[in-house]
């Protein structure tokens, strides 16, 4: 498999970066967001590979395939409840000695019109993709400057390089994570602690798409826009028609930035956002803007004036 780096593309064998923290022997990963869809695709590649495992979940005695498989801890986090990231970053090293690198994946989209949305759902939305991440990373990294060194994998998006309507809070959210990440790996290298960013885009087989349809059940409708989100809806159909990538081919990815030991900070995961991901990275504004709205059947009217 062959994948876009932020840094350059490389097949799963190049380890052509800058060495860094190197993953060797039998290593520890803690995942939040493990009860289902990439999170839980991450816990079992990574057993598969040999590495102890911790599947952090809300409702973990609900779970019943990750608590059978060999060297996996099966615990309660909720990114929003920082008692639960404490107990279970404890847990972790309890049980394992201590803890190697962090999957920061929880976290969920929000699919609708902004003007529609009610503001509890948009803090609700920061509050798990950002602030939760931020927490989590900020429980664990005592531990990693302990240990000398540690690494930070976070779930970003493609929707945290280039933006999409009826998605603007989710993508909010993951520029957000990518401007925090980015500036948070220059103070980190200082303790070589190595921090990187992972952007899938559409994956064929997850239930991210279901929670974001729930969401936007709820929320208000405004017929000024039924036009647009009409024309969008079909449009974003289409992109899913040609989705091929699944939670497994992004857990590769995981996997992947994990072990190369290099200091890439960005992986694009995933083949059907290179388009936007080029668009945005290697044009020039104006053609990147041109690009989208055509993309999206945008038509500017002329420019209001008061």
């Amino acid at each position: 498999m062959k994948v876009l780096f932020g840094c350059k593309s490389l097949s799963l064998a190049t380890n052509s970066q800058t060495k860094v923290f190197v993953i060797n022997m039998t290593k520890t990963i803690l995942i939040t967001g493990a009860s289902s869809g990439l999170g839980k695709a991450t816990a079992r590649f990574f057993t598969h590979e040999g590495w102890n495992v911790v599947a952090t979940m809300r409702r973990p005695e609900e779970e019943r395939e990750l608590v059978q498989l060999p060297n996996v801890l099966v615990t309660w986090l909720d990114v929003q409840d920082r008692i639960s990231i404490t107990t279970a970053i404890e847990a972790a090293i309890a049980r394992f000695g201590k803890i190697d690198a962090l999957v920061n994946n929880a976290g969920f989209g929000l699919f609708g019109l902004f003007e529609a949305t009610p503001r509890e759902k948009v803090v609700e939305q920061f509050n798990i993709n950002v602030f939760g991440a931020m927490d989590v990373m900020r429980a664990i990294l005592p531990h990693f400057r302990q240990n000398k060194g540690g690494l930070l994998l976070n779930i970003s998006s493609g929707a945290g390089v280039f933006t999409l309507p009826m998605l603007s809070l989710y993508c909010a959210s993951k520029f957000a994570l990518e401007g925090f990440i980015e500036a948070l790996s220059y103070e980190l290298a200082s303790q070589n602690i190595v921090v990187k960013l992972i952007e899938p885009g559409g994956i064929a087989n997850t239930k991210f798409e279901q929670r974001s349809g729930a969401e936007a059940v709820h929320n208000a409708t405004i017929p000024d826009y039924d036009h647009f989100v009409t024309y969008t809806n079909a449009v974003f159909e289409g992109l899913r028609e040609v989705r091929q990538a699944t939670e497994e081919d992004v857990a590769k990815v995981i996997y992947q930035a994990a072990t190369d030991g290099t200091d890439c900070l960005r992986y694009v995961a995933t083949e059907d956002i290179k388009p936007m991901v080029k668009a945005r990275r290697e044009t020039s504004e104006d053609e990147y803007i041109a690009f989208m709205r055509t993309r999206f059947g945008v038509k500017v009217q002329p420019g209001y004036t008061v």
